[in-house]
C-alpha cells in the first residue's frame, strides 16, 4: 500500500512551487468591496498561553474504540470486495468549475490578501441543502503528496446546511455526512464523486449514516479522521481509505434496502473502523477543526475547539501524537489503557475559530467574519505574540475568507487548502507569511 512508502520524501512539487509566484489568479476583484465597519482593526489576541497538557483532569484525553474486524469483514462479504481510492477517482461523475466560471458572488468569498492561486466551484445540483465544512488532501496522506499515483482532495459536507454553505458554528443542524473525492491530477480539470460516511451496525449486517456536523478532517496514511458530535462523548470517527464500498441502489435511503445497498444517492460508502471518545460533560472541549502537522516528531494531529465571538472564555488548542507503529497506521498514539493523551495545549483569546493549522512554531487560526457577507481574519500566533494578514488597500485585518472552514497544508507543494461555501481554493503558505502585518 502507498502509505508504506511515506518516508521516501519525493519532491515532485518543486517545479509547481517555483511557478506559484507568477500564477496568482485574478480572483479578488469582486472581493475588495469591504464594508466600513470591517476596516476597523480588531484587537490583537496576543501570545498563546500554554496550559496543562494533561487536559484539565483528563478532559482532552481520547479513548479509542475499534469496530470489530469481523463486523467489517461481514459487511464486505455482503456488499462486495472493497475498492481503493484510484477506482473511485476513475468513476468520477461530476466536474468542478474553474475560477473563470465561478460567479461573482462565489469569488467574493475568497481571501483578499493573500490572493488565492487556485479556485474551483462545486455545482448547485448535488450540493443544494448540504453545508461544506472540512478539507484534507493526499498531501496529508503521504509526504510525497500522492496516494499511489494520484493527487487527491477530499471535501467534507453535512446535510442540512444552507444552500450557500452558511456557517452557524461547528454544530448547527445535524445531518448525514459525505465526502467528495476529487481527482486533482489535472489541476485545470478537477472531477469528483461522492462517498457517504457510515457506521456499521447489527454486527456488520447493516450500516447507518454518520449523523453529525463535519467541520474538520485529516487523511493520514490509510485513515481518514473526522470530527463528530454524536451524543455527548464522540470526538473523532476513523475511516479506512482501503475499505471503500460500492452502493448498488440509487436511493435516498441508507443501508440495506430491497435489491442491495443504498447511500443516500452517493455511489460509494465508507464504513467507520474506529472512533475516539471524550470523557463528556457540558464544558468538555470538543475538536471543532483538525489538521495535520508534519513539522513535529512524530507527526501530530492538531485541534481547536469552537468558542462563540461573545463567549466568556478563551479558545483551547491542542495536539495528539500520531502512532509510529506499522500495525496502527493512521491512528493516534495511545498508552496501555488505550487512551490518546494530548502532548501540548494552549489557550488563545481568538474566538469563533473555524480552522486551525500548526507548522513549526506558528499556529494559524481562521476567524470567521462578523457578518454573513463579510471577510474573516487569519491570525498567526505563537508564544511571543500574534499577527494577522492585512489588506493592502486599507490595512484592515478583515481580508481572509469569511466563510472558509478547516485548513490543510500540502507540504509537498507548499499550499494551504480550504473551502469557502462552494468554492475550494488554495494559496502558498509563504504568501500568507508575507501578508502578515
Amino acid at each position: 500500500m502507498k502509505h508504506r512508502g511515506r518516508h521516501r520524501r519525493r519532491r515532485r512539487g518543486r517545479a509547481l512551487r517555483a511557478t506559484l509566484a507568477g500564477t496568482a489568479l485574478a480572483l479578488t476583484a469582486a472581493a475588495t468591496m469591504i464594508s466600513a465597519s470591517q476596516a476597523t482593526v480588531a484587537d490583537a489576541p496576543g501570545a498563546l498561553k500554554p496550559i496543562a497538557a494533561s487536559g484539565e483532569d483528563g478532559r482532552l484525553s481520547l479513548t479509542e474504540r475499534r469496530v470489530p474486524k469481523r463486523w467489517l469483514d461481514r459487511l464486505a462479504s455482503a456488499m462486495g470486495r472493497p475498492v481503493g481510492v484510484g477506482t473511485v477517482l476513475s468513476d468520477a461523475d461530476h466536474a468542478l468549475r474553474t475560477a473563470a466560471d465561478c460567479s461573482t458572488a462565489e469569488k467574493h468569498t475568497l481571501p483578499i490578501e493573500p490572493a488565492a492561486t487556485r479556485a474551483y466551484c462545486f455545482g448547485g445540483a448535488d450540493t443544494r441543502g448540504w453545508r461544506p465544512g472540512a478539507v484534507t488532501t493526499s498531501g496529508d496522506a503521504d509526504d510525497d503528496g500522492r496516494w499511489g499515483a494520484d493527487r487527491v482532495v477530499l471535501s467534507g459536507w453535512t446535510r442540512g446546511g444552507g444552500e450557500g454553505g452558511s456557517m452557524d458554528g461547528p454544530a448547527p443542524e445535524r445531518g448525514l455526512a459525505k465526502i467528495a473525492l476529487v481527482d486533482a491530477n489535472d489541476l485545470g480539470r478537477l472531477r469528483y464523486t461522492w462517498a457517504l460516511l457510515a457506521v456499521p451496525v447489527d454486527g456488520g449486517r447493516d450500516y447507518r449514516g454518520l449523523v453529525s456536523p463535519l467541520s474538520g478532517m485529516v487523511w493520514y496514511q490509510d485513515k481518514l479522521l473526522v470530527t463528530t458530535r454524536e451524543g455527548d462523548r464522540s470526538a473523532l470517527y476513523v475511516y479506512d481509505m482501503d475499505r471503500i464500498q460500492r452502493a448498488t441502489v440509487d436511493s435516498d435511503a441508507v443501508g440495506r434496502v430491497r435489491g442491495g445497498w443504498a447511500a443516500h444517492g452517493s455511489r460509494y460508502v465508507l464504513p467507520a473502523v474506529a472512533s475516539y471518545a471524550l470523557p463528556g460533560g457540558a464544558d468538555a472541549p470538543r475538536p471543532a477543526s483538525v489538521s495535520l502537522d508534519r513539522s513535529t516528531a512524530p507527526d501530530s494531529l492538531v485541534a481547536n475547539e469552537w468558542v462563540p465571538a461573545d463567549g466568556d472564555r478563551h479558545t483551547r488548542l491542542w495536539r495528539y501524537a500520531l502512532s509510529r507503529d506499522p500495525a496502527r497506521s493512521g491512528l493516534l498514539a495511545t498508552g496501555p489503557s488505550g487512551r490518546a493523551d494530548p502532548v501540548d495545549a494552549y489557550e488563545t483569546k481568538t474566538t469563533d475559530v473555524r480552522g486551525v493549522l500548526s507548522y513549526r512554531s506558528g499556529w494559524y487560526l481562521n476567524r470567521a467574519a462578523g457578518t454573513p457577507q463579510g471577510h474573516g481574519t487569519l491570525w498567526r500566533q505563537d508564544l511571543d505574540g500574534a499577527r494577522a494578514t492585512e489588506c493592502a488597500t486599507d490595512e484592515s485585518r478583515h481580508c481572509w475568507s469569511g466563510r472558509s472552514g478547516s485548513l490543510s497544508y500540502w507540504e509537498e507543494t507548499g499550499e494551504v487548502w480550504s473551502q469557502s461555501g462552494r468554492v475550494l481554493f488554495a494559496l502558498p503558505l509563504t504568501s500568507v507569511d508575507r501578508a502578515l502585518g
